[in-house]
C-alpha cells in the first residue's frame, strides 16, 4: 500500500473481522458481501490473492473492490456502497428456493453505508422473512469523511449506553444457550431480550423494529471474541444484527489519528508516516474538484441565495472549503444521492441557488429524482457532476461515463462540460445570474477527476451564453468538435497535424444540450470531414447529438465519432485508460491521419 496506494484505513479497521469471517464461515459456499469494496483488501489477501496483491487497482492488475470475474470467494461486485443486505438477502432466498438451509449469507456493511435509502428497503424486506441472512454493521463513525446524521447519533447512543451494555453480556449468554431449551422457551427468550433492549435503550431498538434479531455492540477490533460470536450465530435461526465497534485506520498509528486523510492517502513513507506528494518547480493547475470548491465560496459570498449540497463527499468534492467558510450554507446529507437531488429541488423550490455536487458515477442511483423532482417541475438546480469520465484506479464501478447520455435526453436540462478551469468558473457564475435561475432548466456540468491546465485559473467571472461553443482553432481540411477537457488533447493533437500538412479545425463546443446550432451550420457547410471527441459514452452521448443535427438538416459530412465504447472499462492510471480508448493526443492524431487517408482513397476509388 505505501508503494503503490489505494484505499488504506477501511480495510485496515477490519483486518480481525475479515479473519474471524473465513475462520467461521465456510468461504466460499458461504456468502460473503462486503459494502463498501473498500474494505475487503484483508479478504482479498486471505483468498488466494496474496502474491498478486502489489498490482491492486493498478492497469491490468486486480481491482480494487470486489469482482466476481477475479475471484469465486468474491459473492458480489461492490463499488457503490448500500447493496450488500438487498443483495445478500437475493442469494439467502435462492438458497432457501434450492432447498439449502445450511448456507450462510453475511453482508458486511458499514455505518456510513447504512445511511443510503437502499440499505433500509434490503433491511425492511429482511425482517419480513425468515432468511438465513447475517447482517455485520461495522461501525467506525466513518465514511470517508466523518458520518452525519441522525443514524449516527443513534448509533453512538447505543455504543455509549452504560447500562445496555452492562446487561447485554447476560443477554448474549442467554441467547447463547437457547439451542438447549424446545422452541417456547426460544420466544419467551427473545421477547425478554426484546423488551430489555428498549426498556433500556432510549427508544425502541431501531434494527429490533424492523424485524432484525439484534446483538452488540462488541469490539470488532478483537479477533477471539469475534470468532465466538459469529460462532454463536450461526446456530440463531432467522435474519439478524451484529453491531461491531472498529477503528478505521486500525494499527497504524497515522491512519488512526487522521482518518479521512488516510481513507486513500496514496504513496507514503510506511515508517514515517509521510504521505509523499510530488515537488514540482513551477507552479501546477489546480484540481478541478478544488476549482469547484473555491469558487462556489466565491460566488455564495456575492449572492446569499447559494447553497451548496453533497451526498458523503464533502472532502472528495471540495465543497469542505464552504462548509469552512460558510457552514449555515453547505450541507453533507450522507450516502444518499436520491435524497440529495430532491432535497435540493426542495430548496429551490423557496428561491434558494442550489448546487448539487455529486460524483457522475453516484449520480446514476439518483436519475428518477432529477427527472421527476427536478426537471418535470422547472426547478433551476445546478449539478456538478465531479469525477466525469474515466476516473483511474477505482475503475469501472467509478467511471463517470453515462451522465451525457443519460442528463440530455431529460427536458428542461442543460448539459455542459468545460474544457478549462476558467471555463468551470464561467459555467458556475452563469448558472447562479437570475437570467438562469429565472428560466426553467436544471444546469448539468460535468467535469473530470484530477488536475486541469491552468496554473492561473483564478480569471474574472464571465457570462456564458447557454448553447454557445468557441472555436479554439481556424483549419479547413478536418474539423475536431470537442466536448469538455479532452480538448485540451486534441489541440496537442492539431499541432501534430499542422506538421503533417493537415489543417484542422478545433472547436470547444461546451455545451451538448443545447447545441450551438448556429456553429454546427458553418462547419457543416464548410468541412466534409468531422471528427466528434467526448469522454462519455458514444451510445446516445454528444456525438450522437451532432449527427442527429446533421441528418435533421440534411447534411452529408462524413464524421467520425470517439468516445467511450461500448463495453467496460477496467481500472489503470487516466493517461493509459484513455490511451487504451483512443482518446489521448496519440489517439485522435492518429485517427484523424486515417480517417484523412481513408476518405481520400475513397474519392480517388
Amino acid at each position: 500500500m505505501s508503494v503503490y496506494g489505494g484505499h488504506f484505513g477501511a480495510s485496515l479497521g477490519v483486518v480481525e473481522l475479515s479473519v474471524a469471517l473465513h475462520y467461521v464461515f465456510n468461504t466460499p459456499d458461504d456468502q460473503l458481501v462486503w459494502d463498501v469494496g473498500h474494505q475487503a483488501y484483508g479478504h482479498k489477501i486471505l483468498t488466494g490473492r496474496r502474491d498478486d496483491f502489489h498490482s491492486n487497482r493498478t492497469y491490468g492488475g486486480l481491482s480494487g473492490f470486489p469482482k466476481r470475474k477475479e475471484s469465486i470467494y468474491d459473492a458480489f461486485g461492490v463499488g457503490h456502497s448500500s447493496t450488500s443486505i438487498s443483495s445478500a438477502l437475493g442469494m439467502a432466498v435462492a438458497s432457501a428456493l434450492e432447498k439449502n438451509f445450511e448456507r450462510q449469507h453475511i453482508a458486511i456493511i458499514g455505518d456510513g453505508a447504512m445511511t443510503a435509502g437502499l440499505a433500509f428497503e434490503g433491511m425492511n424486506h429482511a425482517g419480513a422473512t425468515d432468511s438465513n441472512l447475517l447482517i455485520i454493521l461495522n461501525d467506525n463513525c466513518m465514511a470517508i469523511d466523518p458520518n452525519v446524521g441522525a443514524l449516527k447519533e443513534y448509533l453512538t447512543d447505543i455504543t455509549t449506553s452504560q447500562t445496555y451494555n452492562k446487561f447485554k453480556d447476560e443477554v448474549w449468554n442467554l441467547l447463547g444457550k437457547m439451542s438447549n431449551f424446545g422452541k417456547s422457551a426460544q420466544e419467551i427468550v427473545s421477547k425478554v431480550e426484546t423488551a430489555m433492549k428498549t426498556a433500556i435503550l432510549r427508544q425502541s431498538n431501531l434494527f429490533e423494529s424492523l424485524g432484525l434479531r439484534y446483538f452488540g455492540p462488541i469490539d470488532g477490533n478483537d479477533v477471539g471474541h469475534l470468532t465466538e460470536v459469529l460462532k454463536d450465530l450461526k446456530n440463531i435461526p432467522g435474519p439478524k444484527l451484529l453491531h461491531c465497534l472498529t477503528v478505521k485506520g486500525k494499527g497504524y498509528g497515522p491512519a488512526e489519528k487522521d482518518q479521512t486523510k488516510w481513507h486513500a492517502p496514496g504513496v507514503f513513507d510506511k515508517i514515517t508516516g509521510e504521505i509523499k506528494k510530488k515537488v514540482y518547480d513551477t507552479p501546477q493547475a489546480p484540481k478541478y474538484q478544488d476549482v469547484f470548491g473555491h469558487t462556489i465560496v466565491e460566488l455564495a459570498k456575492q449572492n446569499p441565495k447559494i447553497v451548496g449540497i453533497t451526498p458523503a463527499m464533502p472532502s472528495g468534492s471540495s465543497l469542505n472549503i464552504m462548509m469552512e467558510a460558510i457552514p449555515e450554507r453547505a450541507f453533507d446529507v450522507g450516502i444518499a444521492e436520491q435524497h440529495a437531488v430532491t432535497f435540493s429541488a426542495g430548496m429551490a423550490t423557496r428561491g434558494d441557488v442550489v448546487y448539487c455536487n455529486i460524483y457522475s458515477t453516484f449520480m446514476q442511483r439518483a436519475y428518477d429524482q432529477v427527472v421527476h423532482d427536478v426537471c418535470i417541475q422547472e426547478l433551476p438546480v445546478v449539478f456538478c457532476l465531479d469525477r466525469a469520465g474515466l476516473v483511474g484506479a477505482d475503475g469501472p464501478t467509478h467511471h463517470g461515463v453515462y451522465d451525457i447520455a443519460f442528463m440530455r435526453c431529460i427536458p428542461n436540462m442543460v448539459v455542459a462540460s468545460p474544457m478549462n478551469e476558467q471555463e468551470l468558473r464561467n459555467m458556475m457564475y452563469t448558472a447562479q445570474l437570475e437570467s438562469f435561475q429565472s428560466g426553467r432548466n436544471a444546469f448539468t456540468i460535468r467535469y473530470p477527476r484530477g488536475n486541469g491546465v491552468m496554473p492561473e485559473w483564478k480569471t474574472p467571472f464571465e457570462e456564458i451564453q447557454i448553447g454557445k461553443g468557441r472555436k479554439v482553432r481556424e483549419g479547413s481540411d478536418l474539423a475536431i468538435l470537442s466536448f469538455g477537457p479532452l480538448g485540451n488533447f486534441a489541440l496537442k493533437a492539431c499541432d501534430e497535424l499542422e506538421q503533417q500538412g493537415i489543417h484542422a479545425g478545433l472547436f470547444d463546443m461546451r455545451f451538448a444540450k443545447p447545441l450551438d446550432e448556429a456553429m454546427l451550420h458553418e462547419i457543416f457547410s464548410s468541412y466534409d470531414r468531422v471528427i466528434t471527441l467526448e469522454d462519455g459514452c458514444l451510445q446516445g452521448g454528444f456525438g450522437t447529438a451532432v449527427l442527429e443535427f446533421m441528418i435533421d438538416n440534411g447534411y452529408t459530412s462524413q464524421v467520425k465519432r470517439l468516445g467511450i465504447p461500448d463495453t467496460i472499462v477496467e481500472h489503470g492510471e487516466p493517461a493509459e485508460l484513455y490511451h487504451e480508448c483512443g482518446l489521448d493526443a496519440e489517439g485522435i492524431l492518429n485517427t484523424s491521419i486515417a480517417f484523412m487517408q481513408h476518405r481520400s482513397r475513397a474519392v480517388l476509388h
